[in-house]
């Protein structure tokens, strides 16, 4: 159960509040260290799976694990930027993803209960969406690094770019799972009666 890849899984769990306070810290090299946590969390991403597939090492923890440590990842990440940036540039993207987040997990579970979770599986979209988030907060967490000034502003950019990818992966997820959606909407409502 405690193989590499949960165990990694795990370390990104770990990192979301290392990531928090480090990212709070009134120092000159807090930006580069937060945008590190971040970035080793999110190649951990990447790298449990790649490994979990490689090795053979798939599991239910691992397979619960994973998408709750993303979630929180990307959900904690993007809040504690909209707080230190509370303008509604920012605002909008980060009410889009996170939404969506909500939405998926909503469907993916209702779809598991009635046995059609295959339905609504990870796609390849899902993969180039969830890249460019990983990016871009990266990109905002440096605020105003040593970088440049074109540091913020790109990973504005990719922000809303993943938030078009996640509402486009939103609709392709949502019309998958509607013929049972459309079907179980009579069936709950004949049970209720």
């Amino acid at each position: 159960m405690w193989n590499l890849p949960n165990l990694l899984t795990l370390l990104r769990i770990i990192l979301i509040p290392v990531f928090v306070v480090v990212f709070y810290i009134d120092a000159p090299w807090a930006a580069y260290a937060a945008a590190a946590v971040f970035g080793i969390a999110a190649l951990t991403d990447w790298l449990d799976g790649y490994l979990a597939r490689r090795w053979a090492q798939t599991s239910p923890l691992g397979a619960f694990l994973d998408p709750v440590a993303d979630k929180l990842m990307v959900a904690v990440a993007l809040v504690v930027l909209l707080q230190a940036d509370p303008r509604l540039l920012l605002a909008l993207p980060v009410m889009v993803i996170i939404g969506r987040e909500i939405t998926v997990s909503a469907l993916r579970e209702w779809m598991a209960e009635i046995g059609a979770r295959a339905t609504v599986a990870v796609s390849q979209l899902g993969k180039v969406k969830t890249t460019l988030q990983m990016i871009s907060i990266a990109l905002l967490t440096l605020r105003e690094s040593m970088l440049g000034a074109w540091v913020y502003p790109l990973g504005l950019v990719l922000l809303y770019v993943a938030a078009l990818l996640t509402l486009w992966s939103m609709v392709v997820y949502l019309s998958a799972a509607w013929p049972c959606l459309s079907g179980a909407q009579s069936t709950y409502k004949n049970d209720m009666s």
